[in-house]
């Protein structure tokens, strides 16, 4: 089985470098909500994840979760995490690097 989840070197780099500045880091990926469907990273721990959420997988050493109904979605489908200029979500820590973590997807 393929994995889920994988990510660019881009987005490997860009983690790498919010690691250095927040510590281990996490994922989530939106439902659409506030800042559209973008994958959005947190610091370990910070975000309060609730019976419906599935950990789909890791990039870079961050857990990566998914609500299950976004899961219920995407389940044939694998996420590429890769990173374009621009701002990130409000509450995402890409949110003032200049980049902002995106989400392709590839039908399994």
């Amino acid at each position: 089985m393929s994995e889920k989840v994988v990510a660019t070197q881009a987005a490997l780099e860009l983690i790498r470098e919010l690691e250095k500045k927040h510590g281990p880091l996490m994922f989530h990926q939106s439902g659409g909500c506030c800042d559209g469907s973008a994958p959005m990273c947190y610091a370990e721990g910070e975000l309060f994840l609730g019976d419906n959420d599935i950990l789909l997988g890791e990039i870079g050493g961050a857990k990566f979760y998914i609500g299950a109904d976004q899961y219920e979605t995407w389940k044939h489908t694998r996420l590429t995490i890769d990173v374009v200029n621009g701002k990130g979500g409000m509450f995402s820590l890409d949110n003032g690097t200049g980049k902002r973590f995106l989400t392709r997807s590839d039908i399994c």
